[in-house]
């Protein structure tokens, strides 16, 4: 396998090109989850591996509790298909309280206040309310629960992990919690070990051709844990080796059906991206350095060229349009410049401009 043939298999399994799905749950039920941190980013992530699916389709299918989005792998915001959410928490939490224990212990988190911090947010919730973080913040402090500092941060999100609490409805342009069990009451539970099998299967049909290292960084499983879920899933994976690394996937190298230059307008964290320890088929020469901001490690918006990435981009809403402006690392063909002219308007088109 070669380095072109990695990356067209990444654009084809990632749903980049020929995309196989019409419902935005789908695509997150296809990835497992769906990084989504920045949430117009992350809307817009979904939004560009459907066929002509609009920003408001996308809010439509979080508003019919399709897809939720809460605190999942790593510790990050996440979209996840509600017929997953509760097997990727359940296989991941014990990760993710480890990864914030440091966290508690300073800021004074123990067994004790999270549990009773749970209790207080569970009654607030009750029968179906919808809570902004600063009313659920109010009633903490009402409880006597301390959230000053990182404090409340860390309280939600370890009521997410459990299970507790997922977003809900915006309010306007507040985002608003919920209690999962009402938000997305019946979704299944999976055994451990169909758990890990579906979380690793799912990743490298939707990622691959990637490595198990590239599957640790993504899912926060242990070493031990992934190469687990690798055995239990690799019956339906098959490998290739190159550079001396190994690299598994669900089917054999394919070839794109469409020759002319294929130019993506990626957002900020995609799964193209973010999900890989090793992100160097993408970067090619360039340096990661081009494409994250220095000390708080947001990844930029990136045009992405026949796989390749080419250059940032960055927005500009108006009051009847929205305006992209391009910064490129290297000089375009006409015809790649076209191409990228283009998926500007499939932007403008995603956001209901036209």
């Amino acid at each position: 396998m070669s380095d072109p043939i990695l990356v067209q298999n990444r654009l084809i399994h990632q749903q980049l090109v020929q995309p196989l799905f019409t419902r935005p749950s789908d695509v997150v039920g296809w990835f497992g989850a769906m990084q989504a941190q920045d949430y117009a980013a992350a809307k817009w992530a979904v939004g560009l591996r459907l066929p002509r699916v609009t920003d408001a389709a996308i809010e439509q299918a979080i508003a019919d509790k399709s897809i939720i989005r809460t605190w999942a792998l790593r510790g990050t915001l996440h979209f996840v298909a509600a017929e997953d959410i509760r097997w990727v928490l359940a296989l991941v939490r014990h990760r993710l309280r480890l990864i914030c224990g440091t966290h508690y212990r300073k800021l004074n988190l123990d067994d004790n206040v999270l549990e009773k911090s749970k209790e207080v947010i569970a009654l607030a919730l009750a029968g179906g309310q919808q809570l902004t973080r600063p009313e659920l913040k109010l009633a903490l402090d009402r409880a006597g629960i301390l959230t000053h500092d990182l404090r409340l941060n860390f309280l939600l999100g370890n009521a997410a992990f459990d299970g507790l609490i997922c977003f809900g409805n915006r309010r306007e342009k507040e985002f608003t919690f919920t209690l999962l069990d009402e938000w997305a009451p019946g979704t299944k539970a999976l055994e451990r070990d169909e758990a890990v099998a579906t979380l690793t299967r799912r990743y490298f049909t939707s990622h691959g051709p990637a490595t198990l290292s590239d599957f640790v960084w993504w899912s926060g499983l242990t070493s031990t844990e992934a190469k687990e879920g690798l055995q239990l899933a690799k019956a339906a994976l098959v490998s290739e080796t190159m550079h001396g690394q190994t690299y598994w996937m669900a089917s054999a190298t394919s070839s794109l059906q469409n020759l002319s230059p294929l130019v993506h307008l990626l957002p900020s964290f995609d799964e193209y991206l973010v999900a890989y320890k090793d992100r160097s088929a993408a970067l090619g020469t360039l340096e990661f350095s081009q494409i994250v901001s220095a000390g708080n490690g947001i990844f930029s918006p990136v045009v992405v060229v026949d796989g390749q990435v080419a250059g940032t981009w960055k927005r500009t809403l108006k009051k009847d349009t929205v305006s992209i402006e391009t910064s490129l690392f290297f000089p375009l063909s006409e015809e790649q410049l076209q191409a990228v002219s283009v998926a500007g308007s499939q932007y403008r088109a995603f956001l209901g401009f036209y």
